[in-house]
């Protein structure tokens, strides 16, 4: 028998399930760089998206949503004219912030060894699978 609120909540065999969702945001290139580009506060969007490099209008439009959605930033909208919108991290943000940082770190100090690797693998004659 359940109890009415029970229902709702995930069983034990669904958490690592819905840790995925979690993970997309982790996995998200454009999340992560958003994210790095709020830890030192607010931003607008012109900002941002200065800031990140490649990124489309869409594509960050489509990452600020998803990521006000799930509670890592605030969108801020101030009567002026034009009106002026910023973006924040929450707590939660700080924290994904804090997790990741050694991540992007990491990806810093070996981009020039990826690099090598990269150019070494695809110098290699066919060596697709018999």
């Amino acid at each position: 028998m359940t109890t009415a609120g029970s229902e709702s909540r995930p069983t034990r065999q669904q958490e690592p399930c819905r840790t995925r969702e979690v993970l997309d945001i982790v996995g998200d290139k454009w999340s992560l760089l958003v994210v790095r580009n709020l830890s030192q506060g607010p931003l607008r969007f012109t900002e941002l998206k200065r800031a990140i490099d490649g990124i489309s209008q869409r594509m960050l439009t489509v990452t600020l949503r998803s990521l006000e959605r799930d509670g890592i930033l605030t969108r801020t909208v101030r009567n002026a004219m034009p009106p002026h919108v910023s973006y924040e991290l929450t707590p939660m943000g700080k924290t994904l912030r804090q997790a990741t940082a050694p991540l992007l770190e990491w990806s810093i100090t070996h981009l020039t060894h990826i690099d090598a690797a990269r150019a070494t693998y695809d110098a290699r004659p066919d060596t697709s699978p018999t």
